[in-house]
């Protein structure tokens, strides 16, 4: 019983038959058994528009079964298994083969190998978009009298359907099983947010309600480039406001430290005309991972001119999730804002707004301040600025223009204007090296995200070191070679004075 027509497939493109291992994306295996996607979100309950087709009812061991995902809208992403109908929690049956290895790749699922083979299942490539996929299922020797297949279908990073069924297929001279119940699926989110009805207002600040504001003193009623977070105890609650200018998200942390990571964070992302509003925590540098309890209340929204405003409570106290800060303590607090697709948030567009001190979240209300750019980093640009733009050039223009003026005075047995320029210099390269060395303490490494800065920051200090070791092995003044020492000298100094500019 079965389409054996698709053994021609085999024989006429065998290369079909790829290897897992050379595509790098859609390694989804840990998800094999559940099904259900890592993003930190629930599936979606709602009408699915996608549909698992098979073209048997009926196939015997070694059949080849046609299954195609298919549906009313693009997706991004699917993994599709073979069940035993009669215990769809089983592992995974059978092998696949791919008819489009460009966008479909094959994974070993289960927790041992049927015979010489492990069972196998079919993921994306890549996240590029697809609305149908065709793969060809071969039934094993020792297949379950029935074969149900399941597919969960990414539609976005946060719209997801698990385990969409197909029809069941059994093998000849099998009572069908009959189809399963339906059941009305139920919604995991247990209140709907409210759109506000106005902006939000900085009256009230450090007598009602706690505020943070960039730039300082900004209204977010009045001034649509306002970044505004108030929080205001209530009873064993405490509400929080969030507005600022962003077409992705914006989102706020409380931290132990002013160093990102291991932090308590809010996000209020835009999907499409909605709002998004989630609790976060942040392990280091790692994307954010949503709480898997709902522990926001009374949340409301609102998207206008460009601007993402959201309100919540939350208690003082969540016990049942340890990574929500008791609001008692105190933190400092970050905001920030990025670009978001799909309701998935990116990277935040700049360095987040970091408050100067730490304040008790359930505390007395207050005006908080705060700065984008760490002490560190401010550190780091000052003494780049005294390294280049004072001692650098200073001690550049002495030896360029000060030597007739001290032809003959000496200073610890050396010309004055030699001793001052090698003294600034010397200041210069130390400055440079300590400089260089704060932005890696900051941010635990090497920053990928920078752009150029680094790699021109990298040059800087191996041309500042290049100059004292060009300047002991110097040949003598009356030396034929001189001149190739004075060219290197100046020319290494001056393309390194114009990078650190």
């Amino acid at each position: 019983m079965g389409v054996r027509l698709f053994s021609i497939l085999l024989l006429v493109q065998p290369l079909w038959l790829t290897s897992v291992d050379a595509y790098p994306n859609g390694k989804v295996t840990e998800s094999c058994g559940s099904m259900m996607p890592i993003h930190g979100h629930a599936p979606n309950t709602s009408h699915c528009p996608y549909t698992l087709a098979v073209n048997v009812t009926k196939f015997s061991s070694g059949d080849y079964i046609q299954v195609t995902i298919s549906g009313t809208t693009y997706f991004e992403g699917f993994l599709l298994e073979a069940r035993n109908a009669s215990n769809p929690d089983s592992d995974a049956v059978g092998s696949f083969i791919l008819t489009n290895p460009k966008t479909t790749q094959l994974l070993k699922c289960g927790h041992t190998p049927v015979g010489n083979a492990w069972p196998q299942s079919v993921s994306h490539t890549s996240d590029a978009r697809q609305a149908k996929i065709v793969v060809i299922w071969i039934a094993p020797q020792n297949s379950p009298d029935a074969v149900e297949f399941l597919v969960t279908v990414v539609a976005h990073y946060k719209t997801f359907w698990v385990k969409i069924p197909s029809p069941v297929v059994s093998q000849s001279g099998i009572t069908p099983i009959p189809p399963k119940p339906t059941t009305p699926s139920t919604t995991i989110k247990t209140s709907t947010p409210s759109v506000l009805p106005r902006p939000f207002s900085s009256v009230g600040c450090g007598q009602q309600k706690s505020c943070l504001l960039d730039p300082v003193g900004c209204d977010p009623e009045k001034d649509p480039k306002c970044f505004f977070l108030s929080f205001a105890p209530k009873g064993q609650t405490v509400v929080f406001e969030l507005s600022g200018p962003s077409d992705g998200y914006i989102a706020f942390a409380l931290s132990h430290d002013t160093w990102m990571g291991d932090d308590d964070v809010y996000l209020c992302v835009r999907d499409d005309s909605l709002v998004d509003v989630s609790a976060a925590y942040v392990k280091g540098r790692s994307y954010p991972k949503e709480a898997s309890e709902n522990v926001l209340t009374d949340v409301a929204w609102r998207l206008a001119d460009g601007v993402i405003q959201c309100r919540f409570r939350r208690h003082v106290l969540v016990p049942q999730d340890p990574t929500r800060f008791s609001l008692d303590a105190q933190y400092y607090l970050f905001m920030a804002y990025g670009e978001a697709e799909y309701g998935e948030v990116h990277r935040h567009d700049r360095q987040p707004l970091i408050s100067s001190q730490q304040s008790v979240i359930n505390g007395p209300a207050k005006i908080l301040t705060g700065s984008r750019s760490p002490l560190l980093m401010k550190f780091h640009s000052v003494l780049m600025l005294i390294a280049w733009m004072l001692a650098g050039s200073t001690g550049t223009f002495l030896a360029s223009y000060f030597k007739p003026d001290w032809p003959e005075k000496t200073l610890f047995g050396q010309k004055i204007w030699f001793q001052v320029h090698r003294g600034l210099m010397i200041l210069t390269v130390l400055l440079t090296c300590v400089a260089f060395t704060l932005p890696f303490v900051y941010r635990g490494g090497w920053s990928k995200r920078a752009g150029a800065h680094p790699y021109l920051g990298c040059t800087v200090l191996a041309l500042a070191l290049l100059q004292p070791i060009m300047a002991t092995l110097r040949p003598p003044p009356d030396s034929s070679r001189r001149w190739v020492f004075n060219w290197l000298h100046w020319g290494a100094g001056t393309v390194a004075e114009i990078m650190a500019g």
